[in-house]
């Protein structure tokens, strides 16, 4: 890992921990700089209210200049959020298809990942059928999203008390 990559990464974990954004948590997994842990807590509105969310991200050592992987660990039903909970996110692609650039940091990465749970692109589809229903029976969309959430968060639960 490069001394001026770790230096940024340190400085973005601490800003992070002091002030988290609202609904964001992001903290360094067993102490190493390059896997981070984050949490986000389901947008106010949207079907994943209430939900807690668990995310990884992997830093490259290229940081900042190759944005870091983003996936999430809880399961979410999303047309931008594939089952294995890769993301779909202009951010988190290298131009020229995407719209990475050094200047974005971590919480600016972790807030829009927020606010594309809370608002779906369907026209950027990962899951293109979740991203039909979304467009044509956002009904049938948020009330699925709504019981999937519910479900996986009860699973989560009950396995931590196994």
């Amino acid at each position: 890992m490069a001394k001026t990559m770790g230096v940024r990464i340190k400085r973005e974990i601490a800003r992070l921990m002091e002030k988290p954004p609202e609904g964001i948590s992001c903290y360094a997994r067993d102490d190493r700089l390059d896997v981070l842990m984050a949490t986000i807590i389901g947008p106010h509105g949207s079907p994943y209210e209430g939900g807690v969310f668990q995310l990884v991200v992997v830093i490259p050592d290229k940081y900042p200049f190759e944005p870091p992987r983003i996936r999430f660990s809880t399961p979410v039903y999303h047309p931008n959020i594939d089952q294995n909970g890769l993301i779909c996110m202009d951010l988190l692609k290298m131009p020229p298809i995407g719209g990475w650039k050094p200047t974005i940091t971590l919480e600016n990465l972790l807030v829009a990942v927020q606010l594309l749970l809370g608002n779906p692109n369907p026209d950027d589809p990962l899951v293109a059928e979740i991203a039909e229903e979304y467009k044509f029976n956002q009904v049938e969309f948020e009330k699925k999203a709504r019981n999937f959430m519910i479900q996986n968060v009860s699973k989560k639960r009950k396995n931590a008390f196994d």
